[in-house]
């Protein structure tokens, strides 16, 4: 995305009402200090990376928006209301992971989870909507070929389509992407990244995506939070993937260099805590 592009669509998310609302946030267990005083809006469309060490409390920030996490301090909102549990508002995208070969669900029926898992007795027109928007999900992510098949017998790559049809099947307002690119190849990275930005961006949701590589999704890229030590940057990348603000917020010397069109950050305390926005030597 060019950079005069960003600007235009910084400029119009600042006058939207935000989809996601956070107001002096803090979250914190015991002592320690995740975050504080975090204010940020995420507008309609806006596609946010957030980005840090493990433990930044990135997962935290997902399960505070999804009603299963209350702050220690402050507020969230989802379209205007406080958050809550099992919100039709919020599609959620979790971290890729293998499903066992015995598993008989069908794709489409793990896509229609997103639709109704959260209650029971759907009446005809009910189940009639409800086939006519697992279809449309299904097609969306170009899985309508396998949606009969088991789940335990496709590929990664296919069962991350079928997870994303599952957060897209309710409409939702706001997408939370909890590391959806975990054990993918690139090719599938950028299939699954270019997935959920087509459906925000033609639906005007809001993205959040949590992620420890930032280079595959860096050309969909708004807007980037960055979590560590109890600290955090909001801006657009070029503002925050640079080497003062992580070496401030690591603490330690960290160096951000763009090589073409990807970020290599080099240093002992960033590369050891989890940032892997790219390490030399690796694909």
């Amino acid at each position: 995305m060019s950079q005069a592009l960003q600007q235009e669509r910084h400029v119009a998310a600042q006058s939207a009402e935000p989809r996601v609302r956070l107001r002096s946030a803090r979250l914190a267990y015991g002592e320690r200090v995740l975050w504080d005083g975090l204010d940020l809006d995420v507008a309609p469309g806006e596609f946010l990376a957030v980005l840090g060490p493990n433990g930044s409390g990135k997962t935290s920030l997902m399960r505070v928006l999804l009603g299963l996490q209350p702050l220690s301090a402050g507020s969230a909102e989802i379209g205007g209301e406080p958050v809550q549990r099992g919100s039709r508002r919020i599609g959620y995208v979790p971290q890729q992971r293998a499903v066992d070969v015995t598993v008989a669900v069908r794709g489409r029926d793990l896509v229609g989870l997103g639709w109704d898992g959260h209650h029971w007795g759907l009446g005809l027109r009910g189940r009639r909507e409800r086939r006519q928007r697992v279809d449309a999900a299904l097609a969306a992510v170009g899985a309508a070929g396998y949606s009969d098949r088991p789940v335990g017998l496709l590929s990664g790559g296919e069962q991350q389509r079928l997870r994303v049809a599952q957060a897209l099947v309710s409409d939702p307002d706001v997408l939370l992407c909890d590391e959806p690119l975990l054990s993918l190849d690139l090719a599938h990275q950028r299939m699954v990244s270019e997935l959920i930005a087509r459906h925000a961006r033609g639906r005007e949701a809001a993205v959040l995506f949590v992620t420890h590589e930032i280079n595959p999704v860096l050309p969909l890229v708004d807007r980037v939070l960055y979590l560590v030590n109890g600290k955090f940057r909001v801006g657009r990348p070029e503002e925050v993937m640079t080497s003062a603000t992580l070496t401030e917020l690591y603490g330690t010397p960290v160096e951000v260099v763009r090589v073409g069109d990807r970020i290599v950050v080099a240093g002992a305390e960033a590369v050891n805590n989890g940032v892997h926005h790219h390490v030399e030597g690796q694909p």
